[in-house]
């Protein structure tokens, strides 16, 4: 009896030592620590992407009053319907345009700032950075002021120089321009501080050797800069990209779509559609539209970085 007794004891300690031991490999492996410790940004993922996402699906296949499964009525309606393909264009337009021009004169003014000293480049930095760092839609009041009609602070600089007035938010085309002038000032900021960080990061050893085998300032660029700064270009882009399709507040603040609804982006057209005109499954298939856009742009964007990452290994 006394025999068994110890025999169970020393298996229930060595069962007890083999579980211990089984959790103090499994809180060694690298890959679970990295798991626990992402564990709180996924729930905000989850929560705050996931979930939406899902339940906007959800409630596109419902009909108007949301008491009955529709399928895929909102979408068929949706591509019947002229104004959601204008919707279409002005935001493929709107956000491709913007991000050229962000990114172009981003990087312009990246590389101007990377040749001043130091004790100069930190008050330039700092000022350039004011558009980014002001709340879009309080920035937005601003441009909305100084596009006014009645009290336009740009057609009055242009009447100085004999330019006729520009109906800035009159007419679509001058509104659409409106709206790319405001985005890409308050975004072009972003861009500089991530190609500056870049530039500061490319060996200065290669700039001389290029310099030695007689390479233009030019040259010194397509060769050495660009091809080094090449995923810092291809991930701003797609960031900002997403944000650009997503673009609510400048659109809402400076034309709240109009005139004639031709200035509508994706998320001002859903809100409108979901919200003011009371049809929340058609908004949020309005809504849905900009994913496929973006996973494919994200999808090769990100392909490309990783291709360059493997060529350099």
């Amino acid at each position: 009896m006394v025999a068994d007794g110890s025999h169970a004891t020393g298996g229930m300690a060595s069962r007890g030592r083999g579980r211990a031991n089984a959790m103090q490999r499994f809180a060694r492996r690298r890959s679970t620590i990295a798991f626990l410790m992402t564990l709180p940004l996924l729930s905000i993922i989850v929560g705050l992407v996931a979930y939406p996402a899902a339940y906007a699906i959800y409630l596109s296949t419902l009909n108007r009053r949301m008491t009955a499964f529709a399928g895929t009525l909102n979408f068929e309606l949706l591509f019947e319907s002229d104004t959601f393909w204008m919707v279409a264009f002005q935001s493929c337009f709107f956000a491709v345009t913007a991000v050229l021009l962000k990114a172009s004169i981003g990087f312009w003014l990246a590389h101007m700032l990377h040749h001043i000293p130091d004790k100069g480049q930190r008050k330039w930095r700092g000022m350039l950075l004011v558009p980014w760092v002001i709340p879009p839609a309080l920035s937005t009041l601003g441009w909305w002021w100084m596009f006014d009609p009645s009290y336009s602070s740009i057609n009055w600089l242009l009447s100085v120089i004999s330019v006729p007035e520009v109906p800035w938010l009159g007419h679509h085309w001058w509104a659409r321009i409106a709206i790319i002038m405001v985005n890409v000032w308050i975004g072009a900021p972003f861009f500089m501080i991530m190609y500056l960080a870049a530039l500061k990061s490319v060996p200065e050893q290669l700039y001389e050797a290029a310099m030695i085998d007689g390479a233009s300032s030019f040259q010194r660029l397509r060769y050495v800069t660009l091809p080094m700064m090449a995923n810092i270009i291809s991930i701003t882009v797609l960031f900002s990209l997403i944000v650009t399709f997503a673009n609510y507040d400048i659109v809402r603040v400076l034309t709240n779509g109009g005139p004639r609804d031709l200035t509508h982006v994706f998320a001002s057209y859903a809100f409108q559609v979901g919200i003011l005109s009371g049809n929340i499954p058609r908004g949020a298939a309005v809504s849905l539209f900009m994913f496929p856009i973006l996973a494919l742009c994200a999808f090769f964007v990100l392909r490309s970085v990783t291709r360059r990452n493997k060529e350099q290994m």
